[in-house]
């Protein structure tokens, strides 16, 4: 009996979350629509959409893994002085 209960839980979210998505897209889409806006302004959509900011930073950080691995993957193909470079980068940052 629990289980159904969680399941309806779960639905309800889905469904919840769903239509949060869809009001964001639309408030996105209705913008770049907008034949007034002669240049795309990313962070005027972040603080004026509804959640898009707190959705974006929630995304970017579940795609933080994908990025490490594929920045892996290239770094066999680097040259011994681009890595260098970056190894210098990341100890300025670190300082």
């Amino acid at each position: 009996m629990a289980k159904k209960a969680e399941e309806v839980i779960d639905t309800a979210e889905l469904k919840a979350e769903n239509e949060h998505l869809n009001y964001m897209l639309a408030s996105v889409v209705t913008y770049l629509a907008d034949e007034e806006v002669e240049e795309i302004d990313l962070e005027y959509l972040l603080v004026h959409t509804e959640g898009l900011r707190e959705w974006w930073d929630k995304y970017r950080e579940r795609n933080k893994k994908k990025i490490e691995e594929e920045i892996k993957s290239f770094l066999s193909d680097l040259s011994l002085e681009e890595l260098e470079s970056i190894r210098e980068k990341i100890k300025e940052k670190n300082n």
